[in-house]
Order: structure tokens, then C-alpha cells, then sequence
């Protein structure tokens, strides 16, 4: 297939290279003219994945139409809250015949929509069958160096989640196929709040216990605020709900629980975005699943204290506390 990639940050990057060495045609398209010059020169992403060389067959451009006009299959690489200034250079034209298969991890603010929504948002005479998602426990440090990873293809269409799951598939990228696409969207987005949580409490110095009570519980608010926007129960507990939170949580790659560690440790949110290359998609999907979560009348108590601490600069050990001394529950 003719695939593009739009965006080369780490995540794009990979799987442009994993895209090409399944036999695909494959274009990587970056935002920033300059940066996209030194990609073409090094063949280097520095600032990103610096120690992974990108094949001289894969197209690096900042041209937009270039990048999209007559491909197979577009992939959508950057942030959440980028998407759809994005989408809206790219003609409707070019792409009409496309699929579409967001990686992006978050919930657009102010409108509260899922990338997938933001797509159909963009562009209505969009078929629905023609959108797509790839979400689960996958960091792109990772990924590149061929580590075993499994994660899953989602599509409101069985045949556009068996199709990505087709192209993306290797040895070592392990694809599940699901038609819940809600569901895939809203474990990979709401997760990172959890992270952030995760992250607090390793940067307050609390212990193993807390952690996991963090991990235990996020996974209920997030299947409790899911299955209520209609998702399938089942989803959460798969790769793209238990599976990415268990990875977001844990591992040193990952950048939401990065910033819960260092707002825990002490400073100050803006401090944390200042030191940082990568986006924390957590970050701005604290505020949208705070929203959802009034939206639906959902108990979300932890992504209510993550958002206090990101935004409200609640103190972190306070806002753990608040957590233990809720009213006693069922679980």
C-alpha cells in the first residue's frame, strides 16, 4: 500500500520504519520545515528516537499534499490537541478514498470528542468504515528496537480493523483486531490520567501499596466512565485498557507518569512542560475526562484529584489523603 505517516515524532517515526519493512510504500511527513530537513539530511530523528536510522526509502517531507494526496492509508501521528488544524489543510479531495488510523492518545478539549470523532468532524462525507485506531501498551523506545509488543486495531468495520491489523503486523508487533473503536479510543486516552496519578505518587515517595491501588481503582473510573459513553465492559480489560494502563503506569518511557513523578517530587506543571520535547497527552485529557465524567454524572475521584493537582495546584499528598478518607464503598 501507499502509506503515509503524519507527524515524526518517536510513535510516527517507528512505525513508518515497521510500515516500510512490511513492504509498504511510505512517506513521513513532518510539521516543522526545518526539522524535516534535517531528518532528509541525517536520516536521523534526534530529537526523538536517536539511535534508529530511517531507510532512505521512506519519503520525509513537509509538504502536506504531497504527503497525502492518492495514499491507501493515512496514519495520524500527531498530538491530540493538533489533529484537527492538521486535518483541515489536507483536502478532501486527496484523501476521500483513504483509511484513516489514528495513534493519538487523547480527548480533543472544549469539544470532548475522540480522534476518531475529530476526523468525521472534519470531514463528513467521510464514511465511518474508513477510520480507524491503533491503541494498547506500546512505547516507541521500544517498539523500534523490535521488542515483542501486542496491541489492537480498531474499526466501527470489521473489514478497516482486519485491513490495519494486516498492514501493521510483524514478528514482533503482535495486532489484535476489535470493532469497539469507542472503547480502544477512550482506554488509551483516559489512562494517561491515571499514569499522571501513578507518577505522584512514585514522586511523593509513597509505596508499591499506593501504586497499585491507583492502578486497581483508575481502571474501574475509566471502565465506569466508558461503558457509560458506550463502550464494550470487555475492552478495558484488554490491551487497550488494562494492558496500556499497566505500561503508562510502570515504565520509565512514559511521559505522563514523567510529569506525576515531578509534580509529586515538587514542582510546578508549567516547569515540567517547559523541560519537556514530547507531549503528555494526560496532561489536557485530565480536563476533558473531568468534563465527561460531570457530562455523564460518572464517580471519577482520581482524575478529579489528578486535575486539582495539574490545575487547581492542590498539594499531592493532600489530595492521596482525600482519596483514602472517601466514604467507605463497595467495591
Amino acid at each position: 500500500m501507499k502509506v503515509t505517516v503524519l507527524g515524526a515524532g518517536a510513535w510516527g517515526t517507528t512505525l513508518a520504519i515497521l510500515l516500510h519493512y512490511n513492504g509498504h510504500s511510505v512517506t513521513l511527513w513532518e510539521y516543522k520545515k526545518d526539522y524535516a530537513k534535517k531528518l532528509l539530511k541525517h536520516r536521523l530523528n534526534q530529537t526523538y528516537l536517536p539511535d534508529i536510522p530511517i531507510p532512505e526509502e521512506i519519503n520525509i517531507t513537509h509538504n502536506l499534499e504531497e504527503a497525502t494526496i492518492n495514499k491507501n492509508m493515512i496514519v495520524l501521528g500527531t498530538p491530540a490537541q493538533f489533529l484537527r488544524s492538521v486535518l483541515k489543510n489536507v483536502d478532501y479531495r486527496d484523501i476521500k478514498n483513504s483509511i484513516f488510523v489514528s495513534l493519538s492518545k487523547g480527548i480533543e478539549i472544549n469539544t470532548l470528542l475522540t480522534m476518531s470523532q475529530v476526523i468525521s468532524d472534519v470531514y463528513p462525507e467521510l464514511d465511518k468504515s474508513q477510520i480507524g485506531v491503533i491503541s494498547g501498551p506500546s512505547h516507541a523506545e521500544e517498539v523500534s528496537r523490535r521488542i515483542p509488543t501486542a496491541v489492537v486495531a480498531a474499526s466501527s468495520a470489521k473489514e478497516t480493523s482486519k485491513t490495519i491489523q494486516a498492514a501493521f503486523m510483524t514478528s514482533y508487533f503482535r495486532v489484535y483486531s476489535t470493532c469497539d473503536i469507542l472503547g480502544a479510543e477512550l482506554g488509551g486516552a483516559f489512562k494517561n490520567v491515571i499514569a499522571i496519578g501513578a507518577g505522584i505518587i512514585d514522586g511523593a515517595k509513597f509505596g508499591d501499596n499506593t501504586k497499585a491501588a491507583i492502578m486497581t481503582r483508575g481502571i474501574a473510573e475509566i471502565s465506569r466512565l466508558g461503558i457509560t459513553m458506550g463502550a464494550k465492559p470487555e475492552t478495558f480489560s484488554g490491551l487497550s485498557g488494562m494492558g496500556d494502563l499497566i505500561v503508562t503506569c510502570m515504565s520509565r518511557h512514559s511521559r505522563n507518569r514523567y510529569v506525576g513523578e515531578k509534580i509529586g517530587g515538587g514542582m510546578k506543571l508549567k516547569d515540567v512542560l517547559k523541560n519537556m520535547y514530547a507531549v503528555a497527552e494526560g496532561v489536557e485529557t485530565s480536563r476533558s475526562a473531568s468534563q465527561l465524567a460531570k457530562k455523564y454524572k460518572v464517580e471519577t475521584p482520581i482524575t478529579n484529584e489528578v486535575y486539582k493537582v495539574l490545575f487547581e495546584e492542590k498539594d499531592p499528598v493532600k489530595a492521596t489523603t482525600d482519596l483514602m478518607t472517601r466514604d467507605m464503598k463497595e467495591e
